[in-house]
């Protein structure tokens, strides 16, 4: 399990968290997260910005 960062805005998406308020359930990896899925702080669709894995 990740944790993913938005180069855009920040926001950190967790992968052992998932995001339930979003519709992702917890324990949904990165690649699983739909191809549709907007950014909750930036609006940035997942095609639309890269992603980077934060080392723990």
């Amino acid at each position: 399990m990740k944790k993913w960062q938005c180069i855009l805005c920040g926001f950190i998406y967790d992968e052992v968290a998932g995001l339930p308020d979003e519709g992702i359930a917890p324990g949904t990896r990165w690649e699983a997260v739909s191809a549709d899925w907007t950014c909750p702080h930036c609006a940035a669709t997942k095609a639309d910005f890269d992603m980077i894995a934060i080392v723990s």
